[in-house]
């Protein structure tokens, strides 16, 4: 048995460039035919890629079993996730069930203006995720009856919930809480305080450009008479057919008050869906059938009023179960991509031809993006540019913390506009509105990495080393500086 294992691992080659590009190109391919031609969904151009991918991996000497095993664990990576898609989706049917959504709506049409909403949903989305350090959870809380309140003011689903998304990944990306800030600084080499304090620079402009656009595109719809009149509709229908009081307003304040405690998402997401399902049995006499119908198969609205049945009619477990089949074929991909080392060559190749701090922080925030639109998963978006190019940054005298900056300014705040990234796809089916649509709207997400180059060419902020530094990585290169 050990002669046939070193017979299999003296057998493995490594892949060259040129072979490396085959399953890349090929999934480009055909995602640009599946979606922009046919109108379909990613599943199937994923499924494919990854058996081309499997190909050149058999092609090169590594062995069935190997390459199962990195797709098992490629999936592995995203169980976390997963589970939280699936409650999510329940806490949705059941927070609309039991007018915990309609609540929110109805009293966001009350304090909202149109003019001010999309700033404002910036702002909110910003606080909630900063103080929780969930993207995830913040879409999935306000994030959800945001949409709503934004279709009641007549303002595009596709504009709010780039704003949703900006202010959501401010807070998942600046929020010490956040797991991406955590991971950025121990992939690199520092520690989070300088991290975080490093991506102010680069965060502030990005924020403060997202702010004003929201800004000028809220003129667009301020004292409008459609909104006037969608407000007074949907506020008179939800009133009709639901029991309103502010208490409704308790379980997203209690599951926000519980991610903050660091009491894990899905016992806190869990124990948001409890509440939910109690409050439609109390509060708006739901049989328990009904409430379990809805857990499974999402609430469906019959008020009869096309505006409200549009907002109303979603969620449940059901809902979520092709957005967990795409994260599933997304990660078979990326973790066969990893386990024969194709990302591996790609990102070695980018490296050949960086000299200076401007191309070096270029590669990272580009090798980032298309490792989100490759691998399908933010974690892996950081952590194997963060291997790869940590000594590049250390060879040029560059303080880890510019390394740090640049993960998170690009694998962090890109994942979600990859719909076939587990950020993506989560985003997506939570808010009902595809990535595609929302991406020109996530004016963060999009002016962050330009900025993130811009200080790299010319650079601003960009810090090197000193000599106590450089001597204490020369004694132990693992160290955090």
């Amino acid at each position: 048995m050990p002669d046939a294992v070193n017979k299999q691992t003296r057998s493995v080659r490594p892949v060259r460039l040129g072979a490396a590009l085959i399953p890349i190109l090929f999934l480009i391919a055909a995602l640009s035919v599946t979606i922009i031609i046919l109108k379909q969904d990613a599943h199937i151009p994923l499924i494919a890629a990854a058996a081309v991918a499997a190909a050149v991996g058999l092609c090169h000497g590594h062995s069935w079993a190997s390459i199962q095993d990195g797709m098992i664990h490629g999936i592995t990576l995203a169980m976390g996730a997963i589970l939280i898609l699936m409650i999510v989706g329940i806490m949705i049917g059941t927070w609309i069930s039991g007018g915990i959504v309609p609540a929110m709506i109805y009293y966001g049409l009350k304090i909202l203006s149109p003019g001010l909403f999309l700033a404002a949903t910036l702002i909110i989305c910003s606080i909630v995720s900063l103080g929780t350090g969930s993207s995830w959870s913040t879409a999935g809380t306000v994030g959800v009856a945001l949409v709503g309140v934004g279709q009641g003011l007549g303002i595009p689903p596709a504009m709010v919930a780039g704003a949703i998304i900006s202010g959501a990944y401010f807070g998942d990306k600046m929020s010490p809480l956040s797991d991406t800030t955590n991971l950025a600084p121990a992939v690199a080499g520092t520690d989070i305080f300088s991290h975080v304090r490093h991506m102010v620079y680069t965060t502030t402009p990005g924020y403060l450009i997202s702010l004003v656009l929201y800004g000028l595109l809220g003129l667009r719809f301020a004292g409008g008479r459609i909104a006037s009149d969608n407000i007074s509709l949907i506020s008179r229908t939800i009133e009709s057919h639901f029991q309103i009081h502010p208490l409704l307003l308790l379980p997203p304040i209690l599951v926000i008050v519980m991610v903050v405690l660091k009491i894990p998402p899905l016992p806190a997401l869990l124990g948001g869906t409890v509440l939910g399902a109690g409050f439609g049995l109390v509060l708006q006499g739901r049989t328990l059938a009904e409430v379990v119908t809805t857990a499974k198969s999402g609430f469906v609205s019959a008020t009869g009023v096309p505006l409200v049945d549009d907002l109303l009619t979603r969620g449940g477990l059901d809902s979520m179960m092709s957005t967990v089949a795409l994260i599933m074929c997304a990660l078979t991909f990326g973790g066969i991509m990893e386990k024969t080392g194709i990302l591996q060559t790609v990102a070695g190749a980018l490296l050949k031809r960086v000299r200076r701090a401007g191309s070096l922080v270029a590669t990272t925030i580009l090798s980032c993006i298309g490792m989100n639109a490759i691998s399908s998963d933010q974690y892996m978006s950081i952590v194997i540019p963060g291997r790869m190019y940590r000594s590049a940054y250390l060879k040029l005298g560059l303080h880890p913390k510019n390394l740090s900056r640049a993960l998170e300014d690009s694998a962090t705040l890109t994942s979600p506009l990859i719909p076939w990234n587990s950020c993506g796809a989560f985003m997506g089916a939570t808010l009902g509105i595809s990535p595609l649509l929302y991406l020109p709207f996530a004016f963060l997400n999009l002016s962050n990495p330009l900025v993130s180059i811009f200080y790299g060419y010319t650079g601003i902020t960009i810090h090197k080393l000193t000599p106590k530094q450089i001597q204490i990585l020369a004694e132990n290169p693992e160290a955090a500086v």
